[in-house]
């Protein structure tokens, strides 16, 4: 039995109207993992809801998290959950969108800057580190001269709809081998071969 207890936070904004976007593609993992393990999730005082369970029969235990904040002030419920669940942050794993990463790639890496990304940077600044796992979801770069902001607040197309739901499940695997097996195995799993 792996008593190992490790928090996943899937990042997105909250309500209906953002539900469906690239930005909340974190989320969408999250709800993955959770069918997986027949979790529920469950409003939380850290101004999260949460879901706490095992995914695997005596595999690691986890504890998914979305925030109920925007995306680019998620640091606070996030920390909040550090401290209440005494997770270190190396046994913390955040799944959020990537825009310089194509559509239908998953990119992990440990550590690091923010890469741009507001809601990563505000985790990292009330967390007081960076050191922690991020599942990176590639959205792809807007088209044209369309701006990123705008870009990642849309629906996935219809041709990317079609597709989704395999994403989702190789980045909700990528979770899944990061707290199994380690992240390096997780990365010459997930990541391409001509890297």
């Amino acid at each position: 039995m792996d008593d190992t207890l490790w928090l996943v936070v899937g990042l997105g904004n909250p309500g209906p109207d953002y539900a469906a976007t690239r930005h909340n593609v974190g989320q969408m993992v999250l709800a993955e993992l959770a069918d997986r393990g027949s979790m529920r999730f469950k409003t939380h005082k850290t101004n999260a809801t949460v879901a706490e369970g095992r995914i695997a029969p005596g595999g690691p235990r986890f504890v998914l998290a979305k925030p109920n904040t925007y995306m680019n002030v998620s640091g606070g419920p996030v920390s909040q959950l550090l401290r209440f669940y005494s997770v270190p942050a190396s046994q913390l794993i955040v799944v959020h969108d990537e825009i310089d990463i194509p559509f239908d790639t998953i990119k992990l890496k440990y550590g690091g800057g923010h890469g741009g990304h507001n809601g990563v940077r505000d985790i990292i600044a009330a967390a007081g580190t960076g050191d922690f796992t991020r599942v990176r979801v590639g959205v792809g770069r807007p088209p044209g001269r369309q701006a990123a902001a705008d870009y990642v607040l849309r629906a996935f197309g219809a041709s990317e709809r079609q597709t989704l739901p395999n994403v989702l499940a190789d980045a909700a695997d990528a979770v899944e081998h990061i707290a199994g097996h380690g992240l390096a195995s997780a990365q010459q799993r997930f990541h391409s071969p001509a890297e």
